[in-house]
């Protein structure tokens, strides 16, 4: 795991500079990252000790089917609870926004990755999904007037929240250059790395991602930024939460044992 910690940390010397680059991107950050955990009560109360709160939920009787925690304005983590033991826990999906979901759809189409019509989601938005070599989907979504999220703006931001910006992910993949050619077709600038690839988009310049060859222990990570990771450990357990330090970085888990990881910028971005 050390490894992946380097890694991580490795990303903030890159910058969103073009090195391969299919189309100019219509990609102006990550507006969610999905999980689906065990137990969808102490998952909300591990966010909370982060200092999230739930900005809105879906629900199917008295049952919660889908939490929003809120990471900031635009930016939120999604939390399924399993609902049948054959569904994988743990990271589920990203979710890009998108200022032109339409042209970004048929752009995609035309690469042969077979997007899904645009259509008004649930919460208000604009979104259209595909999959990406391994089957997982992958969202994109434009934030709509009158949606659930946009009534939402400058609500549910606690005081106590533990970093204010979503700043990317790790994820092993099985095949790394189909994960390369899926990315360039989606129209990031990738940069070759050492079993790994590195990406990101004009739109969103201090987008961090890393997508590398799996290997034993390897899994998916969600990036926060810090300006501090000494502060921000002693604030992890002053939230009775177990962090642990590697220097620049900070590593916290879920009670699914999901990595998230707390990582030192100088600044909240």
């Amino acid at each position: 795991m050390k490894s992946h910690w380097i890694s991580i940390l490795a990303l903030t010397c890159f910058c969103a500079s073009p090195t391969v680059h299919a189309q100019t991107p219509a990609i102006t950050g990550i507006a969610h990252i999905a999980y689906r955990v065990s137990d969808l009560d102490k998952e909300v109360k591990f966010f909370a000790q982060l200092g999230y709160e739930v900005a809105f939920a879906n629900t199917s009787g008295a049952k919660t089917t889908e939490a929003f925690v809120k990471i900031d304005d635009r930016q939120f983590i999604e939390i399924y609870p399993q609902t049948d033991p054959s569904q994988p826990l743990g990271w589920m999906h990203v979710c890009y926004e998108t200022d032109a979901p339409y042209a970004l759809d048929s752009i995609y189409a035309e690469h042969g990755l077979n997007p899904t019509k645009v259509v008004k989601a649930g919460a208000g938005n604009l979104l259209f999904t595909l999959k990406d070599p391994e089957g997982r989907v992958t969202e994109f979504t434009q934030y709509m007037p009158g949606s659930r999220h946009t009534h939402d703006r400058g609500l549910h931001l606690g005081q106590d929240r533990v970093s204010g910006q979503l700043l990317g992910f790790e994820l092993p993949v099985a095949d790394l250059a189909a994960a390369r050619k899926f990315y360039l077709n989606l129209g990031f600038d990738v940069k070759d790395a050492a079993g790994a690839i590195r990406l990101a988009v004009p739109g969103a310049p201090d987008l961090r991602i890393e997508v590398h060859s799996a290997g034993a222990g390897s899994e998916p990570q969600t990036l926060f930024a810090v300006p501090d990771a000494r502060k921000a450990a002693d604030k992890l357990r002053r939230m009775g939460l177990n962090g642990k330090r590697h220097g620049k970085l900070v590593f916290v888990r879920d009670p699914d044992g999901n990595s998230f990881v707390l990582m030192e910028t100088g600044s909240e971005l």
